[in-house]
């Protein structure tokens, strides 16, 4: 059976920083955002109004931050969110 002729076309495909992409994600409006830390375990002498809080997302600040975020998962601006599996 033949194989198949390689396409070369143009660029190559990008690979996305898989750690980046679960940490952040694009807001619709283009927004970086992070969830904050201190979720994971230990948290039954936390009160509850902290564990609250920890629910939100948090915008990232610093150009440099968001750059290199977006450099790393650069897929996210066309998904808004972690790229489907």
């Amino acid at each position: 059976m033949p194989r198949k002729p390689k396409i070369t076309s143009g660029k190559q495909k990008l690979k996305t920083h898989k750690a980046t992409a679960k940490r952040f994600r694009m807001t619709g409006t283009g927004i970086v955002v992070r969830t904050k830390k201190g979720k994971s375990h230990l948290r039954r002498n936390t009160s509850k109004r902290t564990k609250a809080q920890l629910a939100e997302t948090v915008a990232l600040k610093g150009a440099g931050f968001i750059k290199r975020v977006k450099r790393l998962a650069p897929y996210m601006r066309k998904y808004k969110a972690n790229p489907p599996a």
